[in-house]
Parts: C-alpha cells; structure tokens; sequence
C-alpha cells in the first residue's frame, strides 16, 4: 500500500472518530433547537470557517504563482500563456462551483431524510439502515462505473454490516415508515461519497468543501424555515453544541473526507467512515456514562475487524 492510500485511509479514521463523537453533542444540542435548524447553523458556520480557509490558500497560491509565471517570455507568448492560464482556471472554477453544489445537495438530503427518519424509528435501526452506505457504494460504484473490487474487500464489506447489524439493531427488524425515509438518507450518502469521489480528483479540495457547505447551509435554512420555526434564543442556546458540529465535525471532519478521497477507494472510504458509529458508541459510554452492551462490544470488534481485512493488500494478477 502506498504512503499516500495509507494517510488518506487514516485521515478518514480520524473523520468517523470526530463524527462518532459529534453525535453526543448532537443529542445535547436537541434540547434546545430542532434538527434541521441545528444542520443549518453548523453548516453556514462550517462554510464560513473553510471557506475563510480556501480564500487565504488561494490568495497565497495566487501571489506565489502569477508574478513569476511568465518571466522569460515574450509578450505574445506571455499573453497566449496568460489566456490559456485564464481559460483552465475557468473550466476549474466552474467543476469546482458545480462540484461543490452537487456534493452540497447530496449532503443536505442525506441529512435531512435522516432527521426525518429517527422521528418514526428507532436511533438503532437509523444508524444501522444508513450505514448500509458501505455496501450501497460498491454496488452504484459498479452499475454506473464498471468499477470492480476484490474479493477481500466484499467480504469486509459484509463483515462490516454484519458489525454495524449487532452494534445498532437490538429489536425484531421490520420496515416502517421511518426505515424508508432513512433508506432514502444512505442512497443520498452513497451519493455524497461518489461525487466526492469524482470531483476531488479533479479540482482543489478546500474549496470544493467550501462551495459544498454554502449550498447545505442555504438550502437547510431554505428547509428550516418552510417547515420549523428558527428563532435566535434557540440557537444561543445551543451554541456549544453548534460550535463543536460546525468546526469540528462539520468543517474539519467533511473537509477531511473530501481530501482523503482524493487519495483512497471510495468503497474503503465507505467503510472506514461508517465507523462513526462504533466511535459513537464508545463516546457516548465514555463522555454520558451509557453502557456498553457484550453485543454492541462486538459489533465494534467486527467491525473493527472489517477495516483491518480491508487494508490487506492482494497481490496483482500474474505476481508470485
């Protein structure tokens, strides 16, 4: 495996640690402002704190690039360089912007079908349903790319919902409304993690996560005033709460997973990131006291065994 699969791969560790913890302040900041507000105040904070980022790395690149981009050259070829400088930051500007609005609007239905969901089910089966991401995204990775894994990687991938199955799920399974809503939330997620995929290969990550948090926190909002009531007392209140979501794991946690994709296979990355859930089981036994069941322990071991198989590498076809 190489340095650069590997960082990506812990990076995204790093993202389901701070997204498990994440869920306790979620449920704190539930006291006192309902869900989709809550989604659309850490997304316009997580906007403003990246794309704060993306305007300083961009005016560095800028003033480190243009005044010695054409030195040497003659005028005509300094203003044929210019213009062709100027048509590829064009053509990235525009990936970028739609890019970051198609991974934006992927984001914010994942989210809300999610907090539509938990009303009508239990958090167990929420969390187990969404996490059925890991096995959505190889299958829709496969019909719309022709994009083939090993085998090893399919049996951590089932493995995997094997763990998550005993770490959520703790009563008899049948679909209600709820589970349908939250089935809508892991195919919208599914989506999250391929558009991710490809665009951040193709334009800067920073600021395609910037431009994917404008368009949740205004398209949240949009939600948020047609069917609940925002009001500021509300939101002061949960502002620790607010502050944790939307720095932590809003603007560092979503930025992260966009760079490490860069870099790893978006079924790994599937995988690797719904151990958020496991991170949320142990926080909320650490951080408010809840007990860990012997099923939920090894639900984590499972799970925790399936992204150790997937990081095995096979060798290529035709090695001894």
């Amino acid at each position: 495996m190489n340095d650069k699969k590997m960082l990506g791969n812990l990076l995204l560790l790093l993202t389901a640690m701070i997204w498990g913890t994440a869920f306790v302040f979620q449920r704190m900041g539930m006291d006192s402002i309902e869900p989709i507000t809550f989604n659309a105040a850490r997304m316009a904070l997580a906007a403003v704190m990246v794309g704060a980022l993306a305007f300083g790395l961009r005016q560095r690149k800028n003033k480190d690039v243009f005044p010695d981009g054409t030195a040497g050259l003659s005028a005509p070829a300094a203003a044929d360089n210019a213009a062709a400088n100027e048509n590829v930051s064009a053509l990235t500007c525009s990936q970028t912007v739609t890019g970051g609005i198609c991974c934006g609007l992927f984001l914010t239905a994942g989210s809300v079908f999610q907090q539509m969901g938990v009303v009508y089910t239990t958090a167990g089966k929420a969390g187990f349903i969404t996490a059925m991401y890991m096995l959505l995204v190889p299958i829709l990775n496969f019909l719309l790319f022709k994009k083939k894994n090993s085998w090893l990687v399919w049996l951590a991938v089932f493995i995997g919902v094997g763990g998550m199955y005993l770490l959520c799920v703790k009563e008899d399974f049948s679909l209600t409304l709820g589970d349908m809503l939250v089935c809508i939330c892991a195919l919208m997620f599914s989506g999250h993690i391929l558009c991710c995929d490809y665009f951040v290969k193709r334009v800067n990550p920073i600021e395609l996560a910037a431009i994917q948090f404008t368009t949740a926190a205004i398209v949240s909002a949009g939600i948020a005033f047609c069917i609940e009531t925002p009001h500021w007392a509300g939101i002061v209140s949960a502002a620790v709460p607010i502050l944790y979501c939307g720095v932590v794991s809003g603007g560092i946690g979503y930025t992260l997973q966009i760079v490490a994709q860069k870099f790893t296979d978006p079924t790994i990355a599937s995988l690797l990131m719904s151990l958020e859930s496991v991170f949320a089981v142990i926080a909320g036994a650490l951080l408010l006291g809840e007990q860990m069941s012997s099923r939920e322990l090894l639900g984590c071991v499972v799970m925790f065994t399936a992204t150790i198989l997937v990081q095995i590498p096979l060798p290529e076809r035709g090695e001894t």
